[in-house]
């Protein structure tokens, strides 16, 4: 029984790691979601609640740099309101239509786009969706590298 639930919170902490890049899967969660998991099915006796409440932070903490990252680059980069707004169309659009190559192109597009809808000139609308486009990156690298040290964390504590 204890493989299974084992096995069962690796494959949550795996979809998780696949949702530090993919946005339609809330990846840091997920791999918290998987710690809880496997806690309960074991009375937590590989980690406690110090490394509940730590991870949870981390994980409140997560979301909350996933929601700005993107919103930080865009705005350091001069983006308005219809810029931030066209680069989550962009990718949400992108995504659905072209799977991965499609989310990357439409953060960047969906800035430019936005930003030309609103009135600003190519160059700044070109510097938004770069902006855009470093801050979309720099969200997906902290949450790679969270979400890696979380499962390497817990293949640790259940060895």
């Amino acid at each position: 029984m204890h493989a299974l639930i084992t096995a069962a919170t690796l494959i949550v902490m795996a979809a998780g790691l696949a949702g530090c890049v993919l946005p339609v899967l809330p990846g840091i969660p997920l791999i918290y979601f998987g710690y809880l998991l496997y806690g309960l099915f074991t009375s937590w006796h590989a980690y406690g609640l110090g490394t509940m409440l730590f991870w949870g932070a981390v994980t409140l903490l997560s979301l909350f740099v996933d929601h700005y990252a993107g919103t930080l680059g865009a705005r350091r980069y001069g983006s308005s309101l219809f810029g931030l707004w066209g680069s989550f169309a962009g990718a949400v659009i992108g995504l659905l239509l072209f799977g991965l190559a499609g989310l990357i192109v439409g953060v960047c597009a969906g800035a430019v786009t936005g930003e030309l809808v609103a009135g600003r000139s190519l160059t700044d609308a070109l510097r938004a969706g770069k902006g855009a486009l470093i801050g979309f990156f720099a969200g997906i690298l902290c949450k790679a590298i969270t979400g890696l040290i979380m499962v390497g964390t817990f293949l640790w504590l259940i060895r």
